[in-house]
């Protein structure tokens, strides 16, 4: 029976994160396929493209509410059915996967960015908000939203470790899965990473040229780990100093931003 529940959970996880809202919503709109136009991806990015930005808003909160929504209640009734920590991390990768390849769309589906932040929100809220912050870190100081994701996903699973005994209790097949949804970000963002060494990366909101490099990215991060795991509830703490340290790296090279406001 345990096996059943467990099976059951997964299945329905997956079936969950099959469901592509950025072509459901685009379509209850009256909103061309997102998979015909831009970078044809399903997501809310693309879907943004259409200049439709509640559709986008739309589609970004429900596809991180399907990441979030099956983690969180494996975690909070699964205990009484006998489901553990194996049962939620299959059920969290399961929900990833849904959204790369789901069964409803012929196994065409998005990047997984939106999905995998509702993952680590069920695991537990910390864990996303400090993953949201490297996002948005990233997002002020560089404009690239595909740096911010490809950042986001390879500090996640470190964040998680880290928080060991100090956050949360670390359960090692969370955090396998965590790494493996890590690598399929990654691999879904080969193109983006191809035009970030190429310098050819479209930014967001920006008028000038930034250069940056991989040391400055690791320090700007090094200081979330550090504080995070310092003081558990001190986020706006993370916020604060990473944004003072980064500030000062624009400072010294000189160069000026404008806040990312899609107008």
């Amino acid at each position: 029976m345990l096996f059943l529940y467990s099976l059951a959970a997964i299945l329905l996880s997956y079936l969950i994160g099959s469901l592509s809202f950025a072509v459901v919503i685009s379509r209850v709109m009256g909103l061309n396929d997102p998979r015909t136009y831009g970078s044809k991806n399903p997501g809310a990015t693309n879907v943004l493209r259409s200049g439709n930005k509640l559709a986008a808003v739309l589609t970004l909160l429900l596809d991180v509410v399907k990441g979030w929504l099956p983690v969180y209640l494996v975690q909070l009734f699964g205990s009484a059915h006998g489901l553990g920590p194996v049962t939620v991390a299959a059920v969290a990768l399961a929900a990833f996967l849904g959204h790369l390849w789901p069964v409803f769309f012929k196994f065409k589906g998005g990047k997984g960015v939106a999905t995998a932040a509702g993952v680590l929100f069920g695991v537990d809220p910390f864990l996303g908000l400090a993953t949201m912050a490297t996002w948005i870190i990233i997002v002020y100081f560089f404009r690239y939203s595909s740096l911010a994701a490809l950042a986001s996903a390879v500090f996640a699973p470190i964040y998680y470790l880290m928080g060991h005994r100090v956050a949360w209790y670390a359960e090692n097949m969370i955090a396998l899965s965590l790494v493996i949804m890590c690598i399929l970000l990654v691999i879904r963002h080969k193109e983006n990473i191809i035009r970030l060494l190429a310098g050819e990366e479209s930014k967001i909101a920006s008028k000038k040229k930034l250069d940056f490099s991989v040391s400055e990215i690791i320090k700007a991060q090094g200081q979330i780990g550090q504080i995070f795991f310092n003081q558990r509830h001190g986020f706006l703490q993370i916020i604060a100093f990473c944004a003072c340290d980064a500030h000062r790296m624009a400072l010294n090279r000189r160069l000026y931003f404008q806040f990312a406001v899609f107008d």
